[in-house]
């Protein structure tokens, strides 16, 4: 398989990119900080898998994401334009290793949506910044990997549901799409395939 999902926790956070293993920016508030290993086993329990890796060829990392119940991310309460609801999934985060593969975000972000629909959750929300015109997509998806292009959010279905300044709170309602049969990875995995035809999604080797 040339690329793969893997689900994140406590056990497979190792794998994530170096900044990312020890972060607690969300799980804590301003000026303070949490045990992560407790928080993740506190998440684990009640819900599950917070994130995802995306794996390439030659379990190559590309990307990861953040995710899970609103109410495991205490800095999302004093974020501008917050807080979230308290039935949403929250997307915290995404961190692209490869400048030369952004299509990684459009499929995290996949992976996340078919997640939350296969579990019966009403909607996803996170953070958008509204950017200026022509600004350039390092600035936009690599400088500040907590919170996402607006134009992006939409693109995906995102509305703003409450600004602060240039920082929107973005919901993505989930109670409409149909359910499939397929599981969740299969699914997804097939969907960012589809999406990104004819190309593949993980360049090809030389």
């Amino acid at each position: 398989m040339p690329y793969r999902l893997q689900p994140v926790t406590g056990a497979s956070i190792g794998g994530a990119p170096p900044p990312c293993v020890e972060c607690v920016f969300w799980q804590a508030r301003p000026n303070r900080t949490t045990d992560k290993r407790r928080w993740a086993h506190r998440v684990e329990d009640d819900w599950g898998a917070w994130g995802t890796l995306y794996v390439g060829d030659e379990d190559r990392l590309l990307g990861f994401v953040q995710a899970g119940p609103a109410h495991f991310f205490q800095r999302a309460r004093v974020m501008p334009a917050g807080p979230p609801s308290g039935d949403a999934v929250l997307i915290t985060c995404a961190y692209l290793v490869d400048a030369s593969a952004p299509w990684v975000m459009q499929s995290l972000f996949l992976s996340v949506i078919g997640e939350a629909r296969d579990r019966g959750v009403k909607a996803i929300e996170t953070f958008g910044y509204r950017y200026p015109e022509g600004e350039s997509a390092y600035e936009r998806f690599f400088v500040h990997r907590t919170i996402f292009p607006s134009d992006f959010l939409a693109d995906f279905g995102f509305t703003p549901i409450r600004w602060s300044g240039q920082v929107a709170l973005a919901r993505l309602e989930l109670g409409g799409l149909q359910p499939v049969e397929e599981g969740a990875p299969a699914r997804v995995l097939r969907h960012v395939k589809e999406a990104f035809a004819p190309a593949p999604p993980v360049p090809q080797r030389p």
